[in-house]
């Protein structure tokens, strides 16, 4: 079946599953410190449950299917998983986001199930940095996960940056990351989440508030067009030449998402931007999500939810199609300015 068109006209072909709401790390923006709310076991879906939903998604016109978590190689049946939305014909496309700690040990089981790529979130280069955005984390895990990923050609590799002002991180030195490998760098506008009195609190004193993800703020936003031009001041003071658009013949990397794409003349890999804030990409939006305890969420900045858990366990392909046709119906033309969400971002997938 061709994909469905939701009320706005916008075809929707990709999923994204939140397979869980935990994550080995705590990084400042997407959790607190002593991780999410325990959930009981029976409360959040099963891997036979998520496949069942992904086999009358696709029905249904999904094309592109995504892992996230948390932190989705936490979940015990990820490889399993994988392995079963790999036998669904219509599925063209098998993609995770990590932050790259336990590719090393289960990134073969995973290429072998049918994984096609990965994205790996990695916010810092420097390692002190790094320890204090993920509270937990150590940077050479992660850039061993990256190396794994590349040695086993789950290609492209994309490597997500979040950027937030107030961390004044070394854009160009993940741009570089691009030049002589085949890594695909992505900077993410940071969509600032929380209330007026945090954020003027934080405004207040913004060193203290640097590591305190509740006090940033619009302030903290680097909008992409502001984020070329340092890019590229930056490399001309290095020697580089400028980020070039990645035209026609110059194809941008295989992925389903918003990302616009730039490169340096001659590299290996690209710089993609994604803006979310400076610049809403929603009349383009073709996805839905699926969290870990059983909610189709039509918009990520929405909390417009469907549940489709029970359906899952109790009910019939019709009623289970029911409830994902109804959060198709109501997906919003576009999001409200973004004043933050009833749930973590850990927990739906973000």
């Amino acid at each position: 079946m061709e994909k469905l068109h939701d009320a706005y006209g916008r075809g929707i072909d990709y999923l994204r599953i939140s397979v869980t709401d935990k994550c080995n790390l705590r990084c400042i923006y997407c959790m607190p410190a002593d991780g999410v709310p325990f959930r009981p076991h029976e409360e959040l879906l099963r891997a036979e449950e998520i496949a069942r939903f992904t086999r009358l998604a696709a029905h249904e016109g999904i094309r592109r299917v995504r892992l996230t978590g948390g932190e989705p190689l936490v979940f015990k049946g990820v490889v399993d998983l994988v392995r079963e939305l790999r036998a669904i014909p219509e599925i063209e496309d098998i993609s995770l986001t990590t932050n790259g700690v336990l590719l090393p040990r289960l990134a073969p089981e995973l290429k072998r199930a049918g994984l096609d790529r990965v994205n790996i979130s990695l916010d810092t280069l420097d390692a002190e940095q790094f320890r204090r955005v993920t509270r937990v984390g150590d940077l050479d895990a992660t850039l061993a996960g990256i190396e794994t990923a590349l040695a086993l050609g789950l290609d492209p590799v994309k490597i997500n940056c979040v950027v937030v002002r107030r961390l004044k991180q070394d854009v160009l030195a993940f741009a570089r990351l691009s030049v002589d490998r085949p890594l695909h760098v992505r900077f993410i506008e940071y969509m600032p989440i929380g209330n007026d009195e945090t954020r003027s609190h934080g405004a207040l004193d913004p060193e203290a508030a640097t590591y305190d993800a509740a006090l940033w703020g619009k302030s903290d936003v680097v909008p992409t067009a502001e984020l070329i031009d340092k890019i590229n001041a930056q490399a001309a003071a290095a020697g580089l030449e400028p980020l070039e658009p990645v035209g026609e013949k110059d194809p941008a990397p295989l992925g389903a998402g918003p990302a616009r794409y730039w490169r340096f003349p001659g590299a290996a890999g690209t710089v993609g931007f994604i803006s979310a804030m400076s610049n809403h990409f929603c009349s383009r939006c073709n996805r839905l999500r699926l969290t870990a305890d059983g909610m189709i969420r039509p918009c990520l900045f929405s909390d417009d939810e469907y549940p489709v858990r029970d359906a899952l366990r109790r009910g019939t392909d019709d009623e289970v199609l029911a409830v994902y046709r109804a959060a198709l119906e109501h997906k919003p033309k576009e999001h409200e300015l973004i004043e933050g969400t009833e749930r973590f971002m850990s927990q739906i997938g973000g």
